[in-house]
Formats: structure tokens, sequence, C-alpha cells
């Protein structure tokens, strides 16, 4: 029997190739597109702030730039409130519109590619649990792997984003 000939239609086009930072919160781990993170770099110095929410760790300053040191571990509850951050963590900067801030991780993120198809839409019962918890772009399956793609841009509300404006 006779090969057929590779048919092209819309459903096998190549796949677009993404690349995520991936790190762990907690015991999962967890997605940023590459293209929402400035640097990464060991956590610098950070001055803590008062009247700030919890999850907010400081300011520090980071090449010349005043910026908040978010703990999402704290954020998303994924362990007790206050606990310390160990002794060396990573800060991966995020540059939106408006502002820049830090989120602290405990290990080394890692880049990682992969395909935009792989990538599934967040299940309804998470996002519709809070309506200003839109911020999962979607779960990632890969090779035994699941990771949680963040949408950084819509991780903090508004009223959040004026508290860590500098003044």
């Amino acid at each position: 029997m006779a090969d057929a000939e590779p048919t092209v239609d819309k459903k096998n086009k190549p796949d677009t190739i993404i690349q995520l930072i991936v790190f762990r919160l907690g015991e999962e781990e967890y997605g940023l597109r590459i293209e929402q993170v400035k640097e990464v770099t060991v956590t610098p110095e950070i001055a803590r702030m008062p009247k700030t929410p919890p999850f907010v760790k400081g300011i520090a300053n980071l090449r010349g730039d005043i910026i908040a040191i978010i703990d999402l571990e704290e954020r998303f509850r994924l362990r007790p409130a206050n606990e310390e951050l160990p002794a060396l963590s990573y800060t991966l900067a995020i540059e939106a519109k408006d502002y820049t801030i830090g989120i602290v991780v405990r290990e080394v993120p890692q880049p990682l590619s992969v395909p935009v198809s792989i990538i599934e839409k967040a299940p309804e019962f998470i996002q519709d649990i809070n309506i200003n918890d839109k911020y999962i772009e979607g779960i990632a399956k890969i090779d035994g792997r699941i990771i949680i793609v963040l949408d950084m841009l819509k991780l903090l509300t508004p009223t959040e984003i004026m508290q860590l404006q500098p003044r």
C-alpha cells in the first residue's frame, strides 16, 4: 500500500512556540511568558514598607529603580503569612506599562519552550472564584509536568497597583 500524500490544513500548521520562565511556588510550578519578565536577579536588600498588604515584602533598589517586591506564595496563600524568605532568593522584574514590580521566588527560575497548543484554558470554576483572579492564562501539561501559566499584567488589582506606585 502506497503512503498517502500528506495534506496540509489549518489543524496541521506548525505550532507556535513560546518561551516561559518557570519557577516553583509551594509545591507547584508556575510560568510567565518571557516577554513579561524584564530580568531575573538575586533578590536585593528589601526595605519593609508600612501599610502594605502582607504579600508585599517591601521595596528594593534594582539597578537604580525602586520597585515593590511581592511574594506570590503569600499572595496565593501557599504558605503561612510572615514566614521569612530564605537567605538567598531570586527576583523576577516584571515590567508593565505603568509600573515595574519584583516577584520573589526561592529557586532559580528556568526557561522552557512550549507549544501554544498545549496551554489549556484554566477551568471556569477556578476563574469564577474571584472576579479579579483572571491572571491564570492557562495550564500547560508537558513531560508529566503541570505548569500554571500566569498573566502577570492581570495579577494586581488597580487599587494594589496604586499602593505600590512610588510617590
